[in-house]
């Protein structure tokens, strides 16, 4: 056997192998989830079953009754039997941003609620409630049943104000801890699982399952925008990974670091001191319910050593904060969670980090109006841009004022031709006018404007922030409400949004108007197209954050008050004279335009060769 055929049976094995393992680590998983459930339902049962016979029973017969029950209730949970009986106690930690309500039953966050932020409807913000969380760890216990912690009664064993202590207490010393701590000031809630003289009970496996669901409800005005920026994250080896916001979908993943139940604005993450193993992750859109977004699961192995530590963050997607858990770590060491915030990806991000939200901190940091904050950094923004709109004015002008000329080649050619093209860039190049000089400028700006687009309605900072109209710059401003859906609209008018329209319309209009070459008389569809996009742009933004098309207005405004500026500055005649001097200059070609000439040239001979070959058939 060659080389070849060798390593292609080696990578097949390998494969097999790979699939062998992730089956049976799966099957692992299902018999022992069987398993627990077969010892529940025994247990049950036998419930079911005394609670029945105990209507006739004596009291003798009622003794034995609760010794059988008991003695199934040991062989299916061990030494912690008496743990299946109980009642519910609740226990709160709280400091000055959060609060979070636990259950001795699971011992488990029941609720929790972050106290600097409200609802839509001026509500307190609870970020789950009632059965809207479930957590579970399953433990393999050495009679062969699990012993799993969301359906056990746990005590509590010490509390402070900063922390709590529930304890699963077994025979024979046994005990099984959780631990929650929370400190001043902080979204994060240490969580410590820590085994004592468990040896006998718990088999000594290396990994343990771990069962995390949320069921994430409406919290922002905008249900569709708020789906739009809801999805589970997570972060492997291969960095962070986002699920779809749009469908159903599921993952499976290794090494995993983090786990993000996320909304637009805020996000439940479990964080494990060590890599948790294979896990399997997955996320419902739940289109049919009116209260509830998104269901999120994940089913993960987790490292257990007779203990294991983990964080949960409860808290805003706020990317100072966020940045700020990566103080002092570096390498695959730094959590990474800022990237919860979607502010695009590669340069538009980097445009974001380094330069639009420090300058949105700064303003923001002694103007309490975020509405002036969005201006400031639009006049800022601008004044950047304000070469590119002075060079695009200034092309434009002279193109407008070669029109005559450009008239009497499309007079001399009135169909479109490459000799046409050839014509009218030879004009350009005399003249001194660049063919990219309109739209180049504009190019040039489009990162900041799509970077901008990725930074409003990901700023926790707009959330609730009112403006003029505009009752929470993270939304739509409804002027208008309809009592029914429009396609393509929607139930509500967006005011910022039609005056984005508006202005963008005025604009091209005048834009047009200065760089109509005789282009839209010979292909008219073009000019329409022009007009299509401000209104494209006012179906896609109608129901975007207000914020955003506040900016778009006041950025399209302040384009065309630069323009007209420029153009009262602008002296025509000294305009004509620059290109009767430029015309008197030798032609000096750059690379690219020698290379569209070359272009063009080739194709002017590929048609006469066509239409010779076209009269040559004829005859």
């Amino acid at each position: 056997m060659d080389r070849s055929k060798l390593g292609w049976v080696v990578i097949v094995l390998l494969t097999l192998g790979w699939f062998y393992m992730g089956s049976q680590e799966n099957e692992k998983m299902r018999q022992a989830q069987q398993n627990y459930a077969d010892s529940l339902a025994a247990v049950q049962e036998s419930e079911r079953v005394a609670a029945e016979q105990a209507k006739t029973m004596t009291v003798e017969d009622l003794k034995r009754a609760d010794s059988l029950a008991m003695a199934a209730k040991s062989a299916a949970l061990g030494v912690f039997a008496s743990a299946a009986d109980g009642s519910e106690n609740l226990v709160e930690l709280s400091n000055s941003v959060v609060k979070v309500v636990l259950s001795s039953k699971g011992a488990s966050m029941k609720s929790a609620t972050l106290l600097k932020y409200k609802t839509y409807d001026d509500k307190l913000l609870e970020l789950f409630r009632d059965d809207e969380m479930s957590f579970n760890m399953t433990f393999p216990m050495t009679n062969g049943c699990n012993l799993n912690t969301s359906d056990l009664y746990f005590s509590v064993k010490s509390k402070t104000d900063s922390s709590v202590v529930f304890s699963l207490e077994g025979e024979g010393n046994a005990s099984l801890d959780f631990v929650y701590s929370l400190s001043e000031d902080s979204y994060m809630v240490d969580f410590d699982v820590v085994s004592h003289n468990c040896s006998y009970a718990f088999k000594p496996e290396k990994n343990i399952p771990l069962v995390w669901k949320n069921k994430r409800r409406q919290l922002e005005k905008g249900r569709v925008f708020e789906n739009r920026y809801s999805k589970l994250c997570y972060k492997d080896d291969d960095g962070i990974q986002e699920m779809s916001e749009e469908s159903n979908d599921q993952a499976t993943a290794q090494n995993v670091k983090w786990i993000a139940f996320k909304d637009q604005f805020f996000s439940v993450v479990l964080i494990s001191d060590s890599l948790m193993g294979r896990s399997m992750l997955q996320s419902e859109k739940l289109s049919d319910s009116t209260i509830y977004m998104k269901d999120y699961m994940a089913n993960v192995q987790v490292p257990f050593n007779q203990s294991a530590s983990f964080r949960f963050f409860i808290g805003p997607n706020w990317y100072k904060l966020l940045k700020s858990y990566d103080k002092d770590l570096s390498g695959d060491d730094k959590l990474q969670l800022k990237r919860l915030v979607p502010l695009g990806w590669g340069l538009f991000r980097w445009i974001n980090q380094l330069i639009v939200i420090p300058l949105f901190d700064f303003f923001g940091s002694f103007i309490s109006s975020m509405g002036i904050v969005i201006l400031l950094l639009t006049l800022v923004v601008k004044t950047l841009l304000f070469p590119l709109t002075y060079k695009s004015y200034l092309s434009n002008a002279m193109m407008k004022a070669l029109k005559p000329e450009i008239d009497k080649i499309n007079q001399k050619y009135p169909e479109n031709s490459p000799e046409k093209s050839q014509e009218v860039m030879a004009l350009y190049r005399r003249s001194g006018v660049s063919m990219t000089g309109g739209c180049l400028p504009m190019l040039l700006s489009m990162p900041i404007l799509i970077a901008l687009f990725c930074f409003f309605p990901s700023a926790i900072e707009l959330r609730q922030q009112s403006f003029l109209w505009a009752e929470d710059l993270s939304s739509y401003d409804a002027i208008v409400t309809f009592p029914f859906s429009i396609p393509l609209i929607g139930d509500h008018l967006s005011l910022f949004c039609v005056l984005m329209t508006v202005t963008n319309l005025v604009y091209t209009k005048y834009s047009m108007s200065m760089t109509d070459t005789g282009t839209y008389q010979q292909m008219p569809m073009m000019k329409y197209m022009m007009y299509f996009m401000p209104l494209m742009f006012f179906f896609m933004f109608n129901d975007y954050s207000s914020g955003l098309c506040y900016y778009y207005f006041i950025s399209m405004l302040i384009t065309v008050i630069q323009t007209l500026l420029i153009r009262r500055s602008v002296d025509d005649e000294k305009l004509l004279r620059k290109i009767k001097e430029n015309r008197e200059k030798p032609v000096q070609k750059t690379g690219w335009m020698e290379r569209i000439s070359e272009i063009q040239r080739m194709a002017a001979e590929q048609q006469a060769m066509q239409k010779q070959n076209g009269a040559n058939n004829r005859r």
